[in-house]
């Protein structure tokens, strides 16, 4: 059995954003299946895309109306079906997101619920509870939604009067299912066999780590990110357990990658990659990582040995959806991840230099390597978006002090000198939904394919070169002796004499440092003299 899983390159699409045919400013399936020559070409193995179902859009399309159908403003289910076909035809494998914790207010389920009132039935497949007080007028509980704002909003009964409360653990317009119903357990079991059945090869399960939440949901008591009362809870594993059995019903298993953010505890995170459950999961320690050696030598090794024990490929990942993009992060003076950070100074071609080094690293580590759209392209964070432009819901939840995700989710530029850089057609009746800076127009696809040392040139011949001598290594990894500040590993070639291999070194130090013997595979940038490696940059040699 090909387990393609283990070490593919999976690129994320996300796909208001990725290219944009019928002219409406909004990326669409027909634009998406006329780039796939550009996946191909640039060397991944898989596409990943977030959330096409039909949905109101409330927070990007993860609040979803109807798990079994795609928005009409992306296309249609046929479309769909002749992506996958032409998808596998190029030998690239489609993931889709599912979203199992939350659902729009507008899934038909959730509406009947609402209009069964209490007590009802339909009101088992999410989580209503009277409210505290003399009245019912507080919240059931103290918990907070990751998107500002109490996680609990009271609806009018069918009768007129205030009533119970609904758990939301992201924005009021998507509830949360309760995952103690059966119903919900065979209602996603029909989900995935109905994508499977079209030939989708995995999923990427969001908010993976809160599906079980506790029967008397208490309260949380100030507990810290990671240990609140809704993430990690036991009964998420045999959930997952049931999803394997249905995946490996198939003559081709399909596979799942897991949305799971248990920073600093890559114990509990490996405990969902048991061999009858999940089998990836993204390492969001990494990502989080300030750009400091020490620091991501040690994530390396605690994630490295917390795989090993279940037998599971680490899956690297540096940029999302979901998070400020890694040019514009590591050139700040404060490098770690942090939303709150929007808008702080950023030396572009500092976090430029540290970001070409550390695509170097990761796709030199054993194991899975994901990428999000426009990261091989090198754009920096949009910064700048009008406040009436925001779409996030965290930016409207919280008044505007968290700026949100925007900024990472504007429209790819591809061709030309200004906005919409070829992401819509000419003569777009429509712009792009979020405003594309106009300085892009040097880092459209077109500009960079013409330039030897640009972000996309340094992606291509990277890919490429993962491709072709460490799919064949050994996928252990052993650390060299390096000097402080740098990061120096070996992967040996696979075989029975394990002759030969590839060797990392990585500066993060402030000053130039001697490169080992061994002939230069490739550098995150020109080497401005024989045999030094100057600070932020990486190389690959063979030796």
């Amino acid at each position: 059995m090909d387990e393609w899983w283990r070490r593919a390159v999976v690129y994320q699409v996300y796909p208001r954003s990725f290219s944009d045919a019928s002219g409406d400013g909004v990326g669409d399936l027909a634009g998406l299946r006329a780039r796939l020559g550009y996946l191909r070409d640039l060397g991944v193995d898989a596409v990943w895309l977030s959330p096409w179902y039909v949905s109101p859009f409330a927070d990007g399309g993860y609040d979803v109306a109807d798990y079994r159908d795609i928005d009409p403003c992306v296309g249609t289910l046929a479309e769909a079906e002749a992506f996958f076909a032409e998808a596998h035809a190029l030998g690239l494998k489609v993931l889709l997101d599912i979203v199992p914790n939350h659902c729009s207010e507008r899934h038909p389920w959730f509406q009947a619920a609402l209009r069964a009132g209490p007590g009802a039935p339909k009101r088992k497949s999410f989580h209503f509870r009277p409210g505290r007080g003399a009245h019912g007028e507080l919240p059931p509980n103290d918990w907070r939604s990751h998107f500002g704002g109490p996680a609990w909003t009271r609806v009018t009964e069918p009768d007129g009067r205030p009533g119970e409360w609904y758990l939301h653990l992201f924005a009021p317009e998507q509830p949360d299912w309760n995952w103690a119903h059966e119903t919900v357990r065979a209602e996603f079991d029909s989900i995935l066999r109905f994508w499977f059945d079209r030939g989708v090869d995995g999923f990427r399960i969001d908010v993976a780590d809160s599906l079980d939440k506790p029967a008397a949901l208490p309260d949380q008591h100030g507990a810290p990110i990671g240990q609140e009362p809704f993430r990690d809870n036991e009964g998420n594993h045999e959930i997952y357990r049931r999803w394997r059995r249905i995946a490996d019903s198939y003559p081709e298993p399909r596979v799942f990658v897991g949305e799971l953010w248990l920073a600093g505890v890559p114990e509990r995170l490996a405990r969902y990659l048991r061999p009858d459950e999940l089998h990836t999961a993204f390492d969001f320690d990494l990502l989080g990582a300030a750009w400091d050696a020490d620091e991501f030598r040690a994530v390396i090794d605690r994630s490295l040995r917390a795989h090993a024990a279940v037998g599971a490929p680490p899956t690297w990942v540096l940029s999302n959806h979901d998070v400020h993009r890694p040019v514009t992060r590591y050139g700040r003076a404060d490098t770690r991840l942090d939303r709150l950070l929007l808008g702080s100074p950023t030396d572009l071609a500092l976090g430029t230099s540290r970001a070409r080094a550390a695509l170097l690293l990761t796709a030199f580590l054993p194991g899975v390597l994901y990428l999000y759209q426009g990261e091989e392209l090198g754009l920096p964070e949009v910064e700048d978006i009008p406040d009436d432009l925001i779409e996030d819901p965290m930016f409207h939840r919280t008044a505007g002090v968290d700026r949100g995700r925007d900024g990472c989710r504007v429209p790819l530029p591809w061709s030309g000198d200004e906005p919409p850089f070829g992401f819509s057609p000419p003569g777009a009746h429509a712009a792009p939904w979020l405003p594309q800076p106009v300085a892009w127009k040097a880092l459209t696809v077109r500009a960079q394919s013409a330039d030897a040392g640009s972000p996309l040139s340094l992606y291509r011949r990277t890919l490429h070169l993962r491709r072709a001598v460490l799919r064949a290594a050994d996928p252990r990894m052993e650390w060299l002796s390096s000097r402080p500040g740098v990061l120096a590993a070996r992967r040996s070639r696979s075989g029975p004499d394990g002759a030969g291999g590839v060797v990392l070194v990585l500066n993060m130090s402030a000053g130039s440092v001697p490169l080992p013997d061994g002939r230069i595979l490739l550098a995150s940038a020109e080497l401005p003299a024989a045999g030094t490696l100057p600070p932020d940059t990486a190389a690959w040699l063979d030796a």
